[in-house]
């Protein structure tokens, strides 16, 4: 079984390398290059599988998982500039696929345990663009 929780937060990022030029920076990030940030209001969708308690029926309480969505990801991120006050982001591009591989690796130690574990987490950037990371799979080329 498979359960869904959704949370949102609201952020600010530059997408640019250091490593780049300017000119590299801006033919790869485009208008998200831009060196004084912009910002977006971003959905968070964090699914875990598991089997319910035999107990509760539930394979987590909502209320719990709330406040761990609300503890490792609205806290740290809401209404921050993601490149200077959330690491690992001051080394790291907060791209859309950095920022759910950045949340997975804060939520699967919480989640994770005999019964159930984190299955997905999907990060919407805009209402038409989102990331889905399923963990740390080898991808093979």
């Amino acid at each position: 079984m498979v359960i869904t929780r959704k949370v949102e937060f609201s952020a600010s990022h530059v997408c640019r390398n250091p490593r780049l030029s300017d000119e590299e920076n801006q033919r790869i990030y485009g208008m998200a290059a831009n060196p004084h940030g912009h910002g977006h209001n971003y959905v968070v969708e964090v699914s875990l599988a598991g089997d319910p308690d035999a107990v509760t029926g539930m394979v987590l309480d909502l209320k719990d998982l709330k406040a761990i969505l609300e503890r490792e990801i609205v806290e740290p991120y809401d209404h921050r500039f993601l490149n200077y006050e959330v690491p690992p982001f001051d080394r790291e591009v907060p791209t859309t696929e950095n920022i759910a591989l950045d949340i997975w690796r804060r939520l699967e130690p919480c989640l994770s345990d005999g019964r159930k574990k984190l299955h997905a987490v999907r990060v919407y950037e805009t209402s038409d663009l989102y990331v889905d990371y399923f963990g740390e799979t080898p991808c093979s080329a």
